[in-house]
């Protein structure tokens, strides 16, 4: 039998997982100067570092990175959600302190601060690892056959003999169908940071073994993160500029709204800070009719404010969650960086995001020709399957007795790693 690793290289956070035999599994514990934990946020931090040498760099992930980002502001770069970036032809890498780096080279770098801060518990003798990708990859031109290259490109730099390629919605069902009790038709939806994917699967036990035909896979580029951008779009952006106007020669124009798109993706703002369009922005105060709303926006993108504001967009996302309105407390904005939100109005901005979303449940269904009443159990996972709107795509659609959740953040990365056990991997696997 294969000794596989299962890696769940996620948007917002990354789980790697071992199988234990008789279908156990363990996720990989990472101990870093943050802490130890078993799962990562998807982020990274470089700094320089006297200590070792004048070219090198100490470079930290996920929790570490982020602190090391907040203690160290103007002098740490600081990329969080890398994997945004896989499918997009048009991203051919960042400098960070004089050096550049491609998609390639910072996924090798994620996975090495991963591995150092496994240690011991890093397994020597796996033969396979099995990454999962999505239905379809984030972004409006998004490459799938790019992304495979570049994946394969960083994880070929570690050595594994085998590289394969599993539906994250597919390694989620498999690790859900672990507690059938009976055959059964089950739709999975996994909600990540950055894509919507759904699949749909028959289980069957044949002479004691599981047994799964695929029916249809569906999918969007649209998820939490998004959500988050519709918050700052609608909340954040007009305060710091959008929709005021510059004066050139003798025109009024409007502020270019590509900046705020930059803005809004937070996890593109440390890339944004060493762009064109930066200094273009900080010229443009100049000559803005309202130049104190550019001015905080330079501020916020010079003091490197994007991680502070997602974390500010969550805690609210999350509140409306539970409740019909929240707070949203944002410091460097100012007196109009707190306020109330209402969940009435949060759906309203993620309406064309909610229709996508469903759209893509469509798809999946109308190409299997299969009825609402015809599947037996309905999968969410991930956090966005929490927000009451995208509930009730799936509680008007199905009975509440055939929805569950669970393992919102393990599921991709174990049942990745019981696939990678099979000898009939495949079966699962993307071709």
């Amino acid at each position: 039998m294969a000794r596989a690793l299962g890696l769940d290289f996620g948007t917002t956070n990354t789980v790697l997982a071992m199988a234990d035999g008789a279908n156990a599994t363990h996720s990989m514990s990472f101990t870093s100067a943050a802490g130890t934990a078993d799962s990562m946020r998807t982020a990274l931090s470089f700094m320089k570092d006297p200590q070792l040498g004048a070219s090198a760099l100490k470079v930290e992930a996920g929790a570490a990175a982020i602190r090391q980002f907040i203690d160290n502001p103007g002098d740490c770069r600081f990329l969080q959600s890398i994997k945004t970036f896989a499918a997009s032809a048009l991203f051919q890498g960042t400098i960070v302190f004089g050096k550049r780096q491609s998609f390639e080279d910072l996924m090798e770098v994620f996975i090495r601060r991963l591995r150092a801060y496994a240690s011991d518990n890093w397994p020597s003798d796996v033969s396979r690892i099995v990454a999962g990708r999505p239905v379809h990859f984030a972004g409006t031109t998004a490459d799938p056959a790019l992304a495979t290259q570049r994946y394969n490109e960083a994880l070929s730099r570690f050595g594994f003999p085998e590289v394969h390629y599993v539906y994250e919605p597919v390694a989620a069902a498999f690790y859900f169908a672990q507690n059938l009790k009976a055959d059964a038709t089950v739709l999975v939806a996994d909600f990540g940071g950055g894509t919507t994917d759904y699949s749909l699967i028959r289980f069957e036990t044949v002479a004691g073994k599981l047994t799964a035909k695929p029916i249809g896979h569906s999918g969007v580029g649209i998820a939490g993160d998004h959500f988050d951008y519709r918050m700052i779009d609608n909340v954040v952006a007009p305060q710091i500029g959008k929709g005021s106007h510059f004066k050139s020669f003798d025109k009024i124009l409007e502020v270019p709204s590509n900046y705020y798109s930059s803005f809004g993706r937070w996890n593109q703002l440390s890339i944004f800070k060493t762009s064109r369009e930066f200094e273009d922005l900080r010229k443009l105060v100049r000559t803005a009719l309202e130049p104190e709303k550019l001015e905080l926006f330079v501020d916020l993108v010079d003091h490197d404010e994007g991680y502070p504001l997602y974390q500010a967009v969550s805690a609210t996302k999350m509140a409306l969650s539970a409740n019909e309105e929240a707070a949203f407390d944002f410091g460097p904005l100012g007196r109009s960086g707190h306020r109330t939100i209402k969940r009435s109005d949060f759906e309203g901005w993620i309406g064309e995001d909610l229709a996508r979303i469903e759209g893509a449940l469509d798809e999946v269904l109308e190409k299997t020709q299969t009825r609402a009443d015809g599947i037996d159990k309905v999968f969410l996972t991930g956090g966005t399957s929490f927000v009451p709107a995208v509930r009730r795509i799936f509680t008007e659609r199905f009975d509440q007795d055939k929805i569950e959740t669970g393992g919102e953040l393990l599921s991709i990365a174990h049942g990745l790693a019981l696939i990678g056990e099979r000898d009939d991997i495949a079966q699962w696997t993307v071709q």
